[in-house]
């Protein structure tokens, strides 16, 4: 008996790296360096969130929460539930801080749970390094940990379904005994003495299809997560019984349940959402490689170069080792877990960075479209680093800690300027005399909603104007955010848009006859009413009288750097006209 424990050892033998070893997070105590990681992330967060007046989408998002709807014109519905969190903590206290709750406290629960998959996939030391550099990249800890944007649920959806995941397919095996590769892909391996590691599938398969859901609820990215988990069990022959299972049937069952609200509310809108997000994807020029590398180079930049070159080329050269064996058939005895929980992270980032990237080719990006897959890929820049850690720990000691010291300072700066205006010129709050007139920044065009509140409130013309009126417009849809904001505490009116070109989902939260024969307030920017620009004379056809009632002028280090032009348009005879689709131009 001896001898034969002795054979079936040597036939499975243990790996050969301890920091891979999978051990189950939740059963241990959450140590002090994690807890200390979350923690100072949230702090730091939460003082961006506080100084950074809220951005074009965020303002608009918090029209969502004013216009309740089982979905929007340009996303699923659940940004509005996130943004709405903390006016409802706050009792409708509106602020760039109270719509940013929801974003502060959902991001630190996916970092929780991003750092719990990479624990179980490869063990506490990844997991805490997965968890330092994924709080540290400057794209993640403002898109995704401060502004209030779909990607906030869709990022905690997609850590669920990745950590999840690893419950599903690798949870059975506790690090000490390993099948080796013959046993993982034969069925014969029900005979074997490590029946008990061999997958079975389970309830999970069906929890993963709800969270997959509530990820497409999200954003519509979501898709493009469910498509990875297939083509990791396609390519994972031990998991390939995953796709036949009745618990995967419930599993699709579940994610229509969840996706219901945004199919229903798109059949009754002639599929409104799809079509806008679909002609993002349509070419707008021929394919450009220079461009497709200026796309990689800005991702860098995002991610911050120290961190963002290192992850670029470790993911790439993951990812071509494992096409090289796409079935996992040629890999060597002793390692075959390791090379599938890679292909599990790799499944769950690289088609959507590659997707995206791969578009900037022919059209414009955004950012965050790529993100998604970097975030998790951070994983993979985790095992690399705890590897290269060993061969030369001075060398990454320093570079953690500078890149660690680096981006903070420069956000700090960032921040600052936008909001007091440091390097502003003339500014009193100017460095070294400043160095960028207000009228060349574009950041002015963040609007403080809550000066802009305050300052309104103590103009009794306005305020007269104010409650004077049946609704407010902008002539532009992000610019109506920033003004709902500003005004809805002091008196609440209905906010739309006359835009003939773009109007988003204002287009479907009225209809243009139902501000006829009623009195409309007007507000928008010195951009839109600075000569020769004058975007008052357009609406003065379609009201009796339309006059100018005043403005309010916005200050960042003790000078002014834009005004709001508010004009009071009595009785609108007419509708003004709409773009077709609401959004066209877009």
């Amino acid at each position: 008996m001896k001898n034969q424990a002795s054979n079936q050892a040597s036939n499975h033998p243990r790996p050969k790296a301890a920091s891979f070893q999978p051990s189950n997070a939740l059963l241990q105590p959450w140590g002090r360096p994690v807890l200390l990681i979350l923690f100072v992330g949230l702090m730091v967060r939460s003082i961006i969130a506080f100084k950074l007046p809220p951005g074009y989408d965020e303002a608009y998002y918090y029209l969502y929460t004013q216009n309740p709807a089982w979905s929007f014109f340009d996303h699923p519905p659940m940004v509005a539930l996130t943004t709405a969190l903390g006016l409802w903590i706050s009792g409708d206290q509106v602020s760039q801080l109270t719509i940013r709750v929801g974003t502060l406290l959902t991001h630190t629960a996916t970092l929780a749970v991003l750092y719990l998959a990479a624990v179980r996939l490869f063990g506490e030391n990844i997991g805490r390094l997965t968890l330092l550099l994924a709080s540290i990249v400057p794209i993640f800890l403002v898109a995704f940990g401060t502004l209030t944007l779909p990607d906030v649920p869709l990022m905690f959806f997609w850590v669920v379904v990745l950590w999840g995941s690893a419950e599903e397919f690798f949870g059975a095996w506790d690090g000490t005994e390993l099948p080796s590769i013959r046993d993982r892909l034969s069925d014969r391996s029900t005979d074997r003495p490590n029946d008990h590691l061999v997958y079975r599938p389970s309830y999970r398969l069906a929890i993963l299809g709800f969270f997959v859901g509530l990820a497409f609820t999200s954003k519509y990215h979501g898709a493009i997560l469910g498509a990875g988990l297939v083509g990791f069990c396609l390519t994972a022959p031990p998991f390939r019984r995953a796709l036949w299972s009745p618990w995967l049937a419930l599993g699709l069952v579940a994610f229509m349940v969840a996706i219901a609200p945004v199919m229903l509310w798109n059949a009754n809108h002639d599929w409104i959402s799809f079509t806008f997000q679909a002609g993002r994807s349509v070419p707008a020029t021929s394919y450009n490689l220079l461009r497709l590398l200026e796309v990689i180079g800005i991702q860098c930049l995002y991610l911050f170069p120290t961190i963002g070159v290192p992850l670029l080329w470790v993911s790439a050269r993951d990812l071509l080792q494992q096409i090289r064996s796409p079935f996992i058939r040629r890999l060597r005895p002793n390692q075959p877990e390791i090379i599938l929980k890679k292909r599990l992270v790799l499944w769950l980032s690289a088609p959507v960075f590659l997707t995206f990237t791969l578009i900037g080719g022919y059209r414009q990006v955004l950012p965050t479209w790529t993100m998604p897959g970097w975030f998790v890929a951070t994983i993979l820049l985790a095992i690399a680093v705890d590897r290269w850690q060993q061969k030369a720990p001075k060398i990454i000691h320093r570079w953690l800690i500078g890149t660690s010291l680096s981006i903070p300072i420069i956000l700090a700066l960032t921040l600052f300027h936008i909001s007091d205006g440091i390097a502003q010129k003339p500014s009193q709050n100017a460095l070294l005399g400043g160095l960028i007139p207000a009228s060349q920044d574009p950041s002015i065009q963040l609007l403080d909603v809550v000066q802009l509140r305050n300052r309104f409130s103590q103009n009794p013309a306005l305020m007269r104007a104010l409650k004077r009126s049946d609704f407010a417009f902008s002539n532009r849809f992000h610019l109506a955010g920033h003004f709902a904001m500003a005004i809805d505490p002091l008196f609440p009116i209905p906010m739309t848009c006359f835009d003939a070109r773009d109007m988003r989902g204002f287009g479907y939260w009225s209809k243009a006859t139902d501000w006829v024969g009623k009195t409309g307030l007007y507000l928008t920017t010195d951009e839109f009413q600075t000569p020769p620009e004058d975007s008052a004379k357009t609406f003065l056809p379609y009201f009796k009288q339309f006059e100018k009632v005043g403005d309010v002028a916005l200050t960042r280090g003790g000078i002014t750097v834009n005004h709001i032009h508010i004009y009071l348009g009595k009785t609108l005879i007419k509708p003004y006209p709409r773009p077709a689709q609401s959004s066209l131009g877009a």
